[in-house]
């Protein structure tokens, strides 16, 4: 039989990837930013605004929400809306298990599995 180093998982030399050469060439450019990343800095650049006459520093986040919470209560039903929605995602997060909860659950299931396909011995 002849040896053949082509098949099956086993291209020809000159079809595989070459060293060096992106499979992706006109993909993401290197060190562009994701959404997150770029929102997150967007938020996190501070402004400088004037309360009771006092100038003070703060994050666009906080700032976007000061606005937010003082267009509710002036009565924008939209400002309300989306503010309660905030909340009640800000609630629903807190409530979750933390990792040690999360981590003391999956023991006590990986126990349980345990002992459940654990043979038996067969008494004589």
């Amino acid at each position: 039989m002849a040896n053949r180093n082509v098949g099956y998982g086993k291209p020809p030399k000159h079809t595989r990837f070459q060293k060096g050469v992106s499979g992706n060439p006109s993909g993401r450019p290197k060190g562009a930013l994701n959404m997150a990343t770029v929102l997150e800095r967007a938020l996190s650049q501070t402004v400088l605004i004037v309360e009771g006459g006092q100038k003070k520093k703060i994050s666009k986040m906080e700032a976007a929400v000061q606005q937010l919470v003082d267009k509710a209560i002036a009565g924008d039903m939209y400002a309300f809306r989306v503010l309660s929605v905030l909340t009640q995602v800000l609630d629903d997060s807190a409530s979750r298990p933390t990792s040690a909860e999360l981590a003391e659950a999956d023991q006590k299931i990986l126990q349980t599995l345990a002992r459940r396909f654990t043979p038996v011995e067969a008494g004589g």
